[in-house]
């Protein structure tokens, strides 16, 4: 087998070996070939770079800045924003980068060692008889090994590294085919397609959790154009495993990516409806071109310097600057989406942005302009997980909604369809709503508990009338009771001032008990007009009497007072029983203070207290 791998790959170096005599192919300024104008649409790349020139005073002054580099500084951050935003030169963007992500402190902080891991990885290549240097034309050859494998020909002691092997090779095909590190067989590709394939094996064994993953490709690849191969295997490491940039997004059953685009589109759902709706019509999903935007991290735009620009903010901002980025490209295309009316024209502009829209001068001014703050992606995030499991929330409500009517059934039987009807349109609403929700999820939810509590406090209210209409049919009782009570105290308290006191308080004594239980009210109001017969007119009647007036006409006059205290009293007593007992209390110690001081100063003789008796 060995044998046959090795002609293939001599077989394979000859075919290359006679490509290299094809004509030489003119690149840019970042590396990508020029291609014809026929071949450009085909290709889908723009060499018109628009990004600003670097400035000779400001590229000193930043290279003195990252001199002295403190990522652990906010005052360092702020001022490389600011950098970025005026424009990285290219020269120095390595740089920026090796400080942004911290680098040197990540590969000296590990044991992990980059050149032993190659060393590792040769071994079961040499088994398989390929090199690093021809791992793309022997991909037909992996593939009939790894059915070999399968199929029980071959001993499976290399099936891992066969089966992670053949990834990396298949995907550094459509890895950037137009630049010049990874384009045909020049030495300049072959070299930079080893590098690659090299720094995705050592990151798959560094950590096998993750693995390889469709798509990282492309990210390692854009880090080696721009870093040395090792630097770039420690910032591929620094972006899948740092929880600010990547660690969210890719892993290796690609659920993280899902989610996330999920979460984008709660994002252009809340940001912009109409737009979203628009879409939703169409039948074109978020999901259809989100996952390519982010598994490469825009790299799939055609403006290669505006990609570059949106990586610098990358390396700032972390995942963050990713949705902000997709945000502001649905922005750009809102006016052309919205006058579109099929589905086949409206994707193909999605997964490929048009140049004019890409170009530099247009898309990242309008990127600075966008703004998305970490707060709105949590609760972005929030919604789709609530959404995830809708299933279970519509069974809680359903329990809750069960206990509600339970609940009212044991305070009243007459609530029992109100609270059946409640239970229905609250789990209707969740099994209707459970496939749009927004941000008022939680609010729903609190309208639900906050009806099921309103439900149980109305029912016990409405059955506590009929509890309470005995006690208020006692207060007309309590009230004659107690002006009876009245003359008898004033008959008792005739006979000496010691009496009169004692008396006095025999009787509040014996007032009390029977006014409080029946709410307090009774209290306030016959003290209030015992106050008001003694004290007032009353009062002037027994000094008329004690001067030698006549009894007939004072006792007329006593006779309507004691009318007018009776109607004063029925007004007191109509107060409601919600008035407080400290003020009872208080009012209570003021008027016995002045019966008091009125009994003392008017004592009435034996022929005076029969007429109050026959009042």
């Amino acid at each position: 087998m060995r044998i046959m791998l090795r002609r293939a790959s001599s077989a394979s170096s000859g075919k290359s070996s006679a490509s290299r005599r094809s004509s030489s192919v003119s690149f840019d300024e970042f590396g990508f070939a020029l291609s014809k104008k026929k071949d450009k649409k085909l290709q889908h790349r723009c060499h018109d770079y628009s990004y600003p020139q670097p400035n000779p005073v400001k590229v000193k002054e930043l290279c003195e800045f990252l001199s002295y580099w403190n990522g652990s500084s906010f005052i360092c951050r702020n001022q490389i924003e600011r950098f970025i935003r005026i424009g990285i030169p290219p020269a120095i963007r390595g740089r920026v980068w090796k400080c942004l992500l911290n680098i040197d402190s990540l590969r000296a902080a590990s044991s992990f060692g980059y050149e032993a891991c190659q060393a590792e990885i040769r071994k079961p290549l040499v088994d398989l008889g390929v090199s690093e240097y021809s791992i793309i034309p022997t991909i037909d050859s992996l593939v009939d090994t790894e059915n070999e494998i399968s199929s029980g020909q071959a001993s499976d002691f290399l099936s891992a590294d066969l089966t992670l092997f053949k990834q990396i090779a298949l995907d550094l095909r459509r890895s950037f085919p137009t630049h010049c590190t990874l384009m045909g067989d020049r030495p300049e590709a072959i070299e930079g397609q080893a590098k690659l394939f090299r720094v995705l094996t050592a990151f798959a064994r560094y950590n096998p959790q993750i693995g390889y993953v469709q798509g990282m490709s492309y990210i390692a690849a854009v880090l080696l154009m721009i870093l040395s191969e090792e630097e770039a295997f420690w910032a591929l490491v620094a972006l899948l495993e740092n929880p600010k940039y990547l660690s969210e997004l890719i892993d290796s059953s690609l659920k993280k990516i899902q989610h996330q685009a999920l979460v984008f589109h709660q994002l252009l759902k809340h940001r912009k409806p109409l737009l979203f709706q628009h879409l939703e019509t169409l039948g074109v999903s978020s999901l259809h071109f989100i996952m390519q935007w982010f598994l490469t991290l825009f790299t799939s735009l055609p403006c290669w310097d505006s990609v570059l620009a949106i990586w610098d903010l990358i390396m700032l901002h972390g995942l963050q600057a990713v949705f902000r980025t997709g945000l502001t490209i649905i922005l750009l295309l809102e006016s052309r989406i919205m006058n579109m009316n099929e589905e086949a024209t409206v994707l193909p502009i999605l997964l490929r942005v048009p140049v004019d829209v890409s170009q530099h001068r247009v898309l990242i001014p309008a990127l600075w302009n966008t703004d998305v703050q970490e707060w709105e992606i949590n609760c972005m995030n929030r919604l789709v997980l609530e959404e995830a499991s809708g299933g279970q929330d519509e069974e809680k409500v359903k329990k809750e909604s069960a206990k509600g009517c339970t609940s009212s059934l044991s305070d009243g039987q007459q609530d029992e369809k109100p609270f059946q009807d409640v239970a229905r349109n609250t789990s209707k609403k969740a099994a209707t709503g459970s496939s749009t929700k927004n941000v008022f999820t939680r609010l729903l939810k609190v309208a639900q508990h906050y009806l099921l509590e309103s439900g149980k406090y109305s029912a016990a209210a409405r059955s506590s009338p009929a509890k309470r209409s005995p006690a208020l049919g006692r207060f007309p009782k309590t009230r004659t009771s107690t002006s009876f009570t009245q003359a008898q105290g004033r008959t008792r308290r005739s006979s000496s001032r010691r009496s009169q006191n004692s008396t006095l308080g025999g009787v509040k004594k014996e007032q009390l008990p029977s006014q409080d239980s029946d709410g307090g009210a009774t209290e306030d109001s016959s003290s209030s007009s015992a106050w008001r017969v003694r004290s007032g007119p009353v009062g002037k009647v027994a000094r008329r009497r004690s001067r030698g007036q006549s009894g007939r006409g004072s006792s007329l006059l006593l006779k309507n007072c004691s009318s007018r205290s009776q109607q004063t009293a029925a007004q007191t007593f109509v107060r409601p029983e919600s008035s407080k007992n400290d003020e009872c209390q208080e009012t209570q110690s003021r008027h016995v203070a002045l019966n008091e001081r009125n009994f003392i100063t008017c004592p009435m003789t034996a022929s005076q207290v029969r007429e109050s008796q026959l009042i």
